[in-house]
């Protein structure tokens, strides 16, 4: 059996041990912070000729790449013809509607680029108190133009 002192000698060892451990004082199994990786890079200096051309070699695919993803005039008016010819009735005032279920038709002929554009959220974020629910084709078009 062991004594009142050795049995507070050893919760006091124990207490110490995985204090250190969580606190901190005993490097602890957990690497993972090493693996973050690394998010900022300087400037080149003017006198590292070559970063600097990497840097602008890799801005000009970037550009490229999304300028790629951008609709050009065509794939515009095309998808303006759909949505006019998708639109749902009646009419208010001069302004033309869409239900979701056209909505999703003209998605589905509209391109692979004009995808992310049609998207339950997108017609939700722009569905304002119709009786009928639907949105404004041109509300959803000018949508397109800033967004794309």
């Amino acid at each position: 059996k062991k004594s009142e002192q050795e049995l507070k000698d050893e919760e006091m060892e124990l207490f110490t041990k995985y204090y250190m451990e969580w606190k901190g004082g005993k490097k602890s199994d957990n690497t993972s912070y090493t693996n973050i990786p690394r998010f900022y890079y300087r400037l080149p200096a003017e006198d590292e000729i070559l970063l600097q051309k990497l840097r602008e070699e890799s801005r000009a695919v970037f550009l490229q790449r999304k300028s790629r993803e951008l609709l050009d005039n065509e794939e515009l008016q095309n998808l303006w013809f759909l949505l006019d010819k998708h639109q749902t009735s009646p009419m208010i005032g001069e302004e033309a509607m869409i239900n979701y279920e056209n909505f999703l038709k003209v998605g589905e002929k509209a391109g692979p680029k004009c995808k992310q554009f049609f998207t339950a959220k997108i017609f939700a974020k722009l569905l304002h108190n119709d009786p009928y629910g639907r949105i404004s084709i041109m509300q959803f078009f000018n949508y397109v133009m800033r967004k794309g």
